[in-house]
């Protein structure tokens, strides 16, 4: 991906998230088709690395 589009594609991403607010089936049914199962899995795995680290610097 390009640089210049990031934008784009951060705006088009807040985007749908709003869409999900205001309509929530037909804006996670845009989030879903948005969304490859690739992407998807970095971000689970992401968001479990974070609850981990953070978990362990909890207890620290």
């Amino acid at each position: 991906m390009k640089r210049d589009r990031i934008g784009d594609v951060v705006v088009g991403a807040i985007g749908d998230v709003a869409g999900a607010v205001v309509d929530p089936r037909r804006g996670f049914s845009q989030v879903r088709s948005a969304v490859s199962g690739k992407t998807a899995a970095m971000v689970l795995a992401g968001l479990a690395a974070g609850f981990l680290i953070a978990r362990g610097l909890r207890r620290g």
